[in-house]
């Protein structure tokens, strides 16, 4: 039973927490040789480019928290607390872009996003603060339950206590990223820690190529024998080393002879593996290689489009982590049912104005947005509803097709309706009588009927 029980045994604990990843850098390099980690990683242009596009860009969209109305429609819940802490300021220390930022780097670098949950009695959310994840450990209690331990530093806010705090799931917003068990996500960094580190390590044969006066190294002859060749070794190459010391004319004794080792970064392949380095840093990252400064492949027809990819294949996902957790993490149980947390990510959705303007267009003629719609989408100020700024328009021309035709055969019956009740008018005798009917047999009868059907003609 020991030997099924240790193969069928139950998932008492994440085992791919944040602490096992900083053990795993700490412990073992890449492939290429050299250290990597999340703070070697963010040295790489690549990397801080990949990190802070995609940072700036989700702290950069307008966040709003919806309630529905009773005819399923949407309005922002402005008198919501939760409004303003994350539309403005989720603490008195940070605006929204600076939190949202912070929080994505994390999410970026370290797989996981922590914050600070502090509430008042009513359970209300007064503020959230960021937590280091490399500091905290997710794991459960004997019951199963979920906790977080995190280590505190005088540095970090004064809402916590010293040394290690136990924090409940309520009191902790996370946000995590992929993972294998759905409840603390991977690094990046940490799966692809031998790409990183290739760049890292051709970066450096680069700097140091460079620092040589782009020269390769050589070997120094001696026809003897040399006592100290340590010596020589060294005041060699603090005579003509460097590149503060290139195209220096070398003086050599005693029959010394110098050959350098011709392997030029052509044959090497220098320039091409770091090109392909930066663009496997993108792909990690899922960034478009336009976005981080390569734009060889980028034309006037498709840049747009890749744009528009990055918003849906790039963004959308992390956007929909974000809303989710937040809607988990920071709304009550009834207050799910009626409120919801939306970024707008329309802004990056536009296009140029050209398309925009044609958009606008049709939604106008057939009927689906008004003015202030558009206006609104626009940032113009609104039209008064007696200004005709809420109605919706339609073209005449177009109808439904049972309805073909109805127009003219409602006009056609008012007409005829109009005709009846002028003959009825037209065929009353101008006596009350039928003894008056004699007064027609005159030389004007005939004339006066005439006159009464030139009417009806």
């Amino acid at each position: 039973m020991g030997f099924l029980s240790g193969i069928f045994r139950a998932r008492d604990k994440p085992t791919n927490s944040t602490s096992g990843s900083a053990y795993r850098f700490f412990l073992g390099g890449s492939t290429s040789g050299k250290n990597v980690n999340e703070r070697s990683a963010m040295q790489m242009t690549a990397v801080y480019a990949c990190v802070r596009i995609l940072s700036e860009s989700v702290a950069g969209l307008p966040v709003h928290l919806y309630r529905y109305r009773d005819d399923g429609s949407k309005e922002k819940a402005i008198d919501h607390s939760l409004y303003r802490l994350l539309h403005d300021e989720p603490n008195p220390e940070m605006t929204s872009f600076v939190f949202r930022e912070t929080l994505m780097t994390h999410l970026l670098l370290w797989g996981n996003a922590y914050a600070q949950i502090i509430r008042n009695g009513k359970g209300e959310v007064l503020a959230l603060y960021p937590l280091m994840p490399n500091r905290m450990t997710v794991d459960r209690d004997d019951k199963g339950h979920l906790y977080y331990q995190y280590q505190m530093q005088d540095s970090d806010a004064p809402t916590m206590k010293t040394g290690t705090v136990i924090l409940k799931p309520t009191d902790v917003l996370h946000v995590p990223g992929l993972g294998f068990d759905g409840l603390v996500g991977y690094s990046p960094i940490a799966m692809a820690k031998n790409a990183i580190g290739m760049a890292i390590a051709c970066e450096e044969y680069g700097a140091k190529f460079f620092a040589n006066g782009a020269t390769p190294g050589g070997i120094l002859e001696h026809p003897g024998t040399v006592k100290d060749p340590a010596r020589v070794r060294d005041s060699w190459s603090a005579a003509f080393g460097g590149s503060s010391n290139s195209n220096k004319v070398a003086v050599l004794e005693e029959g010394m002879k110098y050959t350098p080792i011709s392997i030029s970064p052509e044959q090497a392949q220098f320039l091409e593996t770091r090109k392909f380095q930066i663009d496997e840093i993108a792909r990690i990252f899922r960034v478009p290689p336009h976005m981080v400064g390569d734009l060889e492949k980028s034309s006037f027809s498709n840049i747009e489009q890749q744009s528009l990819e990055f918003v849906k294949y790039t963004l959308e996902p992390w956007i929909v982590r974000w809303e989710q957790s937040i809607n988990r993490a920071l709304l009550s149980e009834n207050e799910k049912a009626a409120y919801f947390v939306k970024f707008n990510v329309e802004g990056l959705l536009r296009g140029d104005y050209q398309s925009r303007m044609a958009g606008y267009a049709t939604a106008r003629q057939n009927g689906w947005m008004s003015a202030n719609d558009i206006r609104e989408l626009e940032n113009l100020d609104r039209i008064p509803p007696e200004q005709g700024g809420d109605l919706y328009l339609i073209n005449g021309n177009m109808t439904k097709l049972e309805d073909a035709g109805l127009f003219a055969a409602s006009s056609g019956k008012e007409e005829n309706s109009d005709e009846s009740e002028e003959v009825l008018e037209v065929d009353e005798p101008d006596g009350s009588e039928s003894g008056d009917a004699g007064a027609d047999t005159g030389k004007d009868a005939v004339p006066e009927r005439h006159h009464r059907r030139g009417k009806l003609v």
